[in-house]
């Protein structure tokens, strides 16, 4: 969502600095076309981070003594951050 809407910032920043020809008195769209084209891509870079974060893998380790060997049993789980080991 968050890289979306850095996209969406991005695109309506240009709009207004390269394809806006009117001028308002006491704004200035150009400038403010190029403040939303930089929040877009700061939105865009932390959208990314925040994607690749979550994608991490992690994993669990367990170990249990097998009832009939009795002998120690390590497992090792990966999962995908926001799976949830059972």
């Amino acid at each position: 969502m968050s890289i979306g809407f850095g996209v969406f910032l991005i695109v309506i920043g240009a709009i207004l600095v390269y394809a806006v020809d009117f001028q308002l008195s006491g704004v200035d769209l150009t400038m403010i076309g190029y403040i939303l084209m930089g929040a877009g891509v700061v939105v865009s870079i932390i959208g990314l981070a925040l994607l690749f974060r979550r994608r991490s893998a992690s994993s669990t380790q367990r170990s249990a003594v097998d009832p009939a060997t009795g002998e120690r049993v390590t497992r090792t789980e990966h999962s995908q951050s926001g799976d949830e080991v059972l």
